[in-house]
């Protein structure tokens, strides 16, 4: 039997080269093309609770949540970090070439000479092009988060929180809340280009702004982080639908951000229900 020949490492290397040199030629075109995503507090200062909330801003690029689902398993421990809404917002603010040194170093795992291979430079450029986006990662990352961890440990005290901080949000046991949610947490509302600093401005602000009708949460996954669907039956209606999808960050066994999409439209993307029915409390029960 002819025994199957092995590709040499460097031949590996110039085909794993040759689809990382296209696929960042053409991250960096589309970079060029685009304005960068956006979370609320990029675009204006911490909103007044008592006032009326503004209308949807459809002339900035929001940032958009991503569904865990599309996540390979085998890679989700890796791709924790960098899918996270603090890292995605944050690279939002990277030149193209800062964010591509840095993805590729940091995150690919290439070396200095490998990278300026790939984007077609030298290495002290790279070099130079690392030290930048590391910086302004600093300046925009949230302290806390240059020291993160992930372990399976510190997943099911995040998933534990968030059941938590669903039941007390569906009871509104804002007492409850105060135990799971830090003072100073940051909720924000795209594509609304509102954000609320504290959980107390929260609070005030959802007394006041709360659409009417019947609240109901489920838990759901985003960005590997833990995250609920909110549904809502108003005044009237048969069935619950579609209201917004909200995504948290937890962070040493504490809610520190809340972003919250009222987009409707995300709940196909993210496979959730388009509707429960008035007796449906939790996932066991019929939906369509």
């Amino acid at each position: 039997m002819a025994r199957a020949e092995t590709v040499p490492a460097r031949g590996r290397w110039s085909f794993r080269a040759w689809l990382y040199r296209i696929a960042t030629n053409a991250c960096l075109d589309h970079l060029a093309r685009r304005s960068p995503r956006l979370l609320p507090a990029d675009v204006v200062s911490a909103a007044d609770p008592e006032a009326e909330p503004p209308p949807v801003a459809s002339d900035v690029a929001w940032l958009d949540p991503y569904p865990d689902r599309l996540v390979d398993p085998h890679e989700a421990a890796a791709a924790r970090e960098t899918l996270e809404i603090a890292f995605v917002a944050a690279i939002q603010h990277l030149a193209p070439r800062q964010r591509a040194a840095l993805i590729l170093r940091d995150v690919a795992g290439f070396s200095a000479r490998e990278t300026a291979t790939l984007l077609g430079t030298s290495v002290p450029a790279v070099n130079s092009a690392l030290q930048r986006a590391r910086g302004r990662l600093r300046d925009h990352l949230p302290s806390r988060r240059l020291e993160w961890v992930h372990s399976e440990d510190s997943t099911v005290e995040e998933r534990e929180v968030a059941r938590r901080c669903i039941a007390a949000l569906e009871r509104r046991d804002f007492s409850a809340l105060a135990a799971l949610v830090r003072a100073d947490a940051r909720f924000s509302f795209p594509p609304r280009a509102v954000w609320y600093d504290g959980l107390d401005a929260f609070r005030r602000a959802s007394d006041k702004h709360a659409s009417p009708g019947e609240h109901l949460l489920v838990a759901a996954a985003a960005n590997l982080q833990p995250a609920f669907a909110v549904y809502l039956r108003g005044p009237g209606e048969p069935r619950y639908r579609p209201l917004a999808l909200a995504v948290l960050r937890v962070d040493q066994g504490r809610v520190v951000e809340v972003v919250h999409w009222d987009r409707p439209e995300l709940f196909e993307a993210f496979g959730l229900p388009m509707s429960f029915p008035p007796s449906r409390r939790s996932k066991k029960d019929g939906s369509t």
